[in-house]
């Protein structure tokens, strides 16, 4: 009987992919690939088929909207969309496959807008295929009136997976009915190097959080069914890296060996693609040991397609294929567009890299096969078909969602659970609220751009409560509240120190709100740097307030770990609020006097100097000997690290079993418990160190955590599970295998903190 029901589903499925006779089942009004009766793969078929070469080179260009090439204005760039979608705007190619971004306005603009669009492709081209529309979503989708969430760090040190989810779930639900299909810049690569200005854009440093965060990103935007009206394709970037580069220089070179290209970049992508199964990903800028990302086979093809069974497209950065010729690995962008293509590259979102006339040209001259241009097509047209785009192409603009209360509610719970208090001395936090007068100072402190990070143009059509329009919101009228700027974030134009040290001195406690601009002008894409102090006059601000012998806190709006030494080592209480949204300054107010408890828990290292770097958690254990002769080599803060307005102790470890076969899962068991005042959630972290391996390896690794909520003398047991997946290790081969031994277990509140030791045998 099993045998039997085999053969009848392996029938059905050969029936199922058959490509029937020319003309069976269709129409001149209604071809095949047009049916939604038939199965997709056989109307990608007939599709193809009617396409001219011109017409396939078209759907492989989604340009980005903000291109010059499309118009100088606002006005220009529609009608050059248009155009473009009709096929009409450049020669010697066809109808366009997409669009990045849009020209700007509400979301209800945009609706129309991509309907529009879609009209034109759908009803006034020969073959009548729909638009792929693309947008930012770093932290939000980047259209105006769409809620800005906290961007990467913040969201990170949440340690919170359910609440990620929900947070792009959210994004994905604001974006789809506006038209958007594919929600772009999504991070997954651990950041090596924080330098890097874009680095703002990652959510933490270690592999394995990282693989936690990219599932719950894909979960989120994409669900279980794409084609419904409040889902997205996750589009990630930047395969397979570009968090480490030379210098920490935006589209620097990696030079990393393979091992830690695989044990450290690796993990989030194959949590991301082959666990939850991610349809977008963009290439990386960068060469990787001397191979060039975008015209690179072993990259796009072997490791990600082949290795990982990526089934979605690839997209290019912007301008990305020009780093071939940057590279000086081709002399003219049609060879470079070759040369990407044939790697495995499907989409150009940039005018000028041999995607358009020149790919045709490239076909036609032998150097691209028309295998290679098909593959790539028929990957664009499947992921039309999964979103539903032939059969429903257009948004109803009535369903348009609004900048919603629920959503600005999960905006403000994810900037509190991901702000980190890294110092309290003396309980100086939180504040009582019949504070007699407070002085409100630094360039941050009044500043709502800075709150919402890279890619914001503007306000984005909604009230951002800054730091000191929160402070003000949560003290009543007898509380004098005196503000002053002090500087600006880079120069020394403004000086105002001595005006706030006199309102430091008359005031009972000064918060000072320091740290960078996010928004390009110190940080963000393009903005690297060589210093990671902080920058202008800012550190002699916080010198001459704290000189005034009130009570000093510091509040940092960063997107990048800093090295604030003399803040971490003189200022009583430190507020790391990263970029936290759009309610980040009602979010750092409700910490500040206690309406919230502080949870979050860093999810990157902070070094003391640059000159450290790297200063990642996980190093090699011979770094444990090092010293430098004029400061600790420690770090400021550790991975992990965050403080509470209340203690939770750490109690009765029990491994089931103790000892185990390779293959064996293990239960590693923990009594939590609130020894505090006040109700509060503990980030619990369980690390494991290999004792005798065959490889070097990491001196410690996160493999395990979880986020529990305690009231004042409550406890709770915390259960892990550790698999073999858990125990292995990268071997010589290249190969991951767990080996026989003991292993340390670490149960802590941080990489450093450990609180609870005992040891895992595998025989």
């Amino acid at each position: 009987m099993k045998n039997f029901r085999l053969h009848i589903i392996l029938l059905v499925l050969l029936v199922s992919s058959l490509k029937l006779g020319p003309g069976y089942g269709q129409t001149a009004d209604r071809p095949i690939y047009k049916d939604p009766s038939y199965p997709v793969n056989q109307r990608i078929d007939d599709l193809i088929s009617k396409m001219t070469l011109e017409e396939k080179v078209g759907q492989l260009n989604m340009p980005t909207v903000y291109s010059p090439e499309l118009g100088k204005n606002r006005k220009e760039k529609i009608a050059g969309c248009l155009r473009f979608a009709e096929g009409t705007f450049t020669d010697g190619i066809g109808p366009g496959g997409g669009l990045f971004g849009w020209p700007g306005g509400s979301k209800l603009e945009h609706a129309k807008f991509y309907n529009d669009i879609q009209r034109i492709a759908t009803e006034k081209t020969r073959l009548k295929i729909p638009v792929l529309f693309i947008e930012e979503a770093t932290h939000g989708v980047c259209v105006s009136g769409g809620t800005v969430f906290p961007e990467g760090l913040t969201m990170g040190s949440t340690w919170n997976m359910g609440l990620i989810e929900k947070v792009y779930s959210a994004v994905a639900a604001e974006a789809r009915p506006m038209g958007v299909h594919e929600m772009c810049t999504l991070v997954i690569e651990p950041i090596r190097d924080p330098r890097l200005g874009r680095a703002q854009e990652g959510f933490c440093e270690d592999p394995f959080l990282y693989s936690k965060i990219a599932k719950a990103i894909v979960n989120g935007c994409q669900g279980y069914n794409i084609s419904g009206k409040d889902k997205v394709i996750a589009l990630l970037t930047d395969f397979p890296g570009q968090t480490e580069p030379v210098s920490g220089f935006n589209v620097g070179a990696m030079e990393i060996s393979e091992r830690t290209l695989r044990e450290i970049f690796m993990p989030p992508w194959e949590a991301a693609i082959k666990e939850a199964g991610a349809l977008g990903v963009m290439a990386s800028y960068c060469t990787i040991n001397g191979d060039q990302t975008h015209s690179s086979s072993f990259l796009m093809t072997d490791l990600l397609r082949d290795e990982l069974n990526f089934q979605g497209i690839i997209v290019s950065e912007g301008a990305g294929v020009n780093m071939i010729t940057r590279e000086r690995l081709a002399k003219t962008d049609k060879e470079a567009g070759a040369m990407a293509a044939n790697a495995g590259l499907d989409v150009s979102i940039s005018f000028g890299q041999g995607y358009l006339r020149e790919m045709v040209e490239n076909v036609n001259e032998g150097e691209v096969s028309m295998h290679t241009i098909d593959r790539s097509v028929r990957r664009v047209l499947r992921t039309k078909y999964m979103l539903g785009l032939f059969d429903n192409p257009y948004v109803d603009t009535s369903k348009v969602n609004s900048h919603s209360k629920e959503n600005q509610d999960l905006a403000l719970q994810a900037a509190r659970e991901g702000i980190v208090l890294l110092k309290n001395d003396n309980n100086i936090l939180p504040i009582k609220k019949s504070i007699r007068s407070i002085a409100v100072i630094g360039p941050n402190a009044d500043n709502a751009i800075n709150l919402l990070g890279d890619y914001t143009s503007g306000l984005w059509g909604q009230e951002v409560i800054t730091v000191l329009k929160g402070i003000q919101n949560k003290v009543g009228s007898k509380t004098e509240i005196t503000y002053v700027k002090g500087c600006n974030i880079i120069g020394n134009e403004l000086n105002e120190i001595d005006k706030a040290k006199k309102a430091a001195k008359n005031a009972d406690i000064a918060i000072v709100v320091l740290g960078e601009g996010t928004d390009r002008s110190t940080d963000g894409e393009d903005c690297d740097v060589a210093s990671l102090d902080l920058t202008g006059l800012q550190e002699e601000l916080l010198k001459a307030v704290h000189s005034t012998g009130k009570p000093t806190v510091v509040v940092l709006i960063n997107g990048r770990p800093l090295s604030t030494r003399w803040a971490a080592e003189n200022s009583p209480a430190i507020l790391e609020a990263w970029i936290p949204g759009e309610k980040g300054g009602e979010a750092v107010a409700d910490l500040l006097f206690g309406d919230y408890n502080p949870d979050g828990k860093l999810a990157i290292t902070i070094p003391r100097h640059v000159g450290q770097l790297p200063v990642y958690y996980n190093y090699k254990s011979s770094k444990a000997a090092g010293h430098y002769v004029d400061m600790p080599a420690t770090p400021l803060y550790d991975f992990g690290y965050g403080l509470s307005y209340t203690d939770f102790a750490y109690e009765n470890l029990v491994i089931t079993p103790a000892v185990t076969g390779i293959a064996g899962n293990v239960t590693v068991n923990a009594t939590i418990r609130n020894i505090g005042k006040t109700p509060g959630a503990e980030v619990v972290q369980l690390y494991l160190r290999d004792k005798i391996t065959s490889v070097v390896t990491a001196d410690k690794q996160l493999k395990a955590f979880t986020k529990v909520f305690l009231n004042p003398g409550v406890e709770k047991t915390v259960s892990f599970t550790l698999t073999e997946k858990e125990f292995s290790l990268l071997d010589a081969s290249m190969n991951w295998k767990a080996e026989p031994g003991e292993f340390d277990v670490m149960i802590g509140s941080s990489s450093s903190n450990i609180l609870l030791n005992g040891i895992i045998t595998l025989q």
